[in-house]
Parts: structure tokens; C-alpha cells; sequence
């Protein structure tokens, strides 16, 4: 009893000193979400406006973040890229999390041959790594987020897939599965009303978390060149292009989209983890 009591106070402890970097990220993804809907009306200018007497300007009451190598408007880029770079793992997540609940619905409710056959499916696809899978798409397809997101969507889908199973698996040992049985409903009926939306708070804590990595992954795509075409404003292409302003000592333009995905993708991570956290303290 003891023992107990002692431990307590050090775990709401632990909780208490969490809470405001929880509040802070989740201002941090509210903040950005914001920035991204707002970005047309927020930029200064056209984002692919160059002024080439003007490149590598720094901050000035017109470009208050200044001008890339390329003679445009940093803040500006920064605003309408983070359409971009939301859109797209926004877009893996909703595809990973839709087909990876299916596939693990069917896989932990059917169980059997039906469970094997899509278990063995979900290893080859975690044998492949997604990277290269998105090289190869992109290759093939050519520039923009299409390809990179599918690619991206189906290596995630795995993930989404295999907690989904092992959720259903648990809640269709539970009781209340063996009482809506013998009122009879169907197996269908069951899944659908009750076991998917007890498993729903879990699987879109991780969705969220997943939507921090692949953010970082088409940033890196982006960088590589392998991403939205080159024009097109996005965080990790504004990396790339700013190599040239660090060559000259102009770091502005490449370190402020660094900080930006950095802040996002741990942002959004922390927010899923304590999401996924409360949702584990209120499972019975």
C-alpha cells in the first residue's frame, strides 16, 4: 500500500511536467495547420516573384524574412510551402490509415487462412523500404506528390494495419462481443457499430504520429528533387535551393524551413504520444 502511494505522486508528477510541452506543440501544429489554410492571404508576395538586383537581400520592412539565391520571398515561400508540405502527408495518412484499418479489420475479425494470406502480404511490403519504393515510383512518374504519396501511404500501410489486427484480436475476446452474438447481431454489424469505434481513439494516435514521419520523408524526397516539381514552394525544396545561399553565407533562406519541419514533425509526434497515452490510461 505503501509502495504505492509513493509511486503515485511521482508519476502525476512526470504527467504535470509533460502538460506544457503537450500545450506547446499542440500550439506549435495548431499554429502551422493555421498558417497553411491562411497563406494566401498571409504572404507578402508571389512566392515565384524574383528579383534578381535583390537576391540574398536580408530582412527589410517589404521582405521581412528576406530574399533566397533566386531573388524570392522567403516568408512567402515559407507560407505557401507549408500547403504543400501538409497536403502531402496528410494524404498518406489518410490512405495508410483507411486501407491499413480495412486490412486489419479483415485480418483480426476473419481470422484463419484470411489472416495468414494478409499478414504475409503486410511483410513482404515492410521488406521493401519506403524510401527506395518512392524513389522508384517517382522515377518512373516523374515529378510531383501523387507518386511520392502513394508510395509513402502503401510502405505506412503495414504499420496501421498490423495495430489495427491486434486490436481486434483483443476486443473480440471481450464480453460484450459474446452478447451482441447471442442477441443476434452479425459478425459485420458487431465490427462495424462497436469494435471499430473502440479502436478508432488508438489508430488515430498513430496516425498522428505518423503524419510527423512522413512529413519528414517528403521533405526528404523534396530535397532530393524527387518531390513537387521545381517551382512549386515546398519546406524541403527551400532546403535544397538554399545550399546556394550558404555557400555565399546567407543561411537564412535553408536553416528557417529546418527549423519548420523539425517543429512540426516533433510537434505532431508529442501530440500523438500523449494522445495515445490517454487513450491507454482510459483502456480497462
Amino acid at each position: 500500500m505503501s509502495a504505492a502511494l509513493t509511486r503515485r505522486p511521482g508519476l502525476a508528477g512526470i504527467r504535470a511536467a509533460r502538460a506544457p510541452l503537450h500545450l506547446a506543440c499542440l500550439g506549435i501544429a495548431a499554429l502551422v495547420v493555421l498558417a497553411a489554410l491562411l497563406a494566401p492571404w498571409l504572404a507578402p508576395d508571389d512566392p515565384n516573384a524574383v528579383d534578381l538586383g535583390g537576391a540574398l537581400a536580408g530582412p527589410s520592412p517589404e521582405h521581412p524574412l528576406g530574399l533566397d539565391a533566386a531573388g524570392r520571398d522567403t516568408l512567402a515561400r515559407l507560407l505557401i510551402g507549408a500547403r504543400a508540405s501538409l497536403l502531402g502527408p496528410l494524404g498518406v495518412v489518410v490512405f495508410s490509415t483507411v486501407a491499413g484499418v480495412l486490412v486489419g479489420l479483415l485480418a483480426g475479425w476473419r481470422g484463419g487462412w484470411l489472416d495468414s494470406l494478409l499478414s504475409r502480404a503486410t511483410e513482404l511490403v515492410f521488406a521493401f523500404p519506403g524510401m527506395l519504393l518512392a524513389i522508384l515510383i517517382v522515377s518512373v512518374y516523374g515529378e510531383g506528390l501523387l507518386a511520392p504519396v502513394t508510395a509513402l501511404a502503401i510502405a505506412y500501410l503495414p504499420y496501421v494495419s498490423r495495430l489495427t489486427r491486434s486490436l481486434v484480436v483483443a476486443e473480440r475476446a471481450r464480453p460484450y462481443v459474446a452478447a451482441h452474438r447471442v442477441q443476434g447481431h452479425s459478425g459485420t454489424q458487431i465490427c462495424l457499430r462497436h469494435v471499430l469505434p473502440n479502436i478508432a481513439p488508438v489508430v488515430l494516435a498513430q496516425s498522428t504520429i505518423n503524419f510527423g514521419y512522413a512529413l519528414m520523408d517528403l521533405a526528404g524526397l523534396s530535397f532530393l528533387g524527387l518531390g513537387v516539381p521545381a517551382l512549386t514552394p515546398d519546406w524541403g525544396r527551400m532546403v535544397f535551393d538554399g545550399q546556394t545561399a550558404i555557400q555565399h553565407g546567407y543561411p537564412l533562406s535553408a536553416i528557417l524551413p529546418c527549423v519548420l519541419i523539425v517543429l512540426t514533425v516533433v510537434a505532431f509526434n508529442v501530440v500523438g504520444e500523449r494522445w495515445a497515452d490517454r487513450v491507454a490510461r482510459r483502456t480497462p
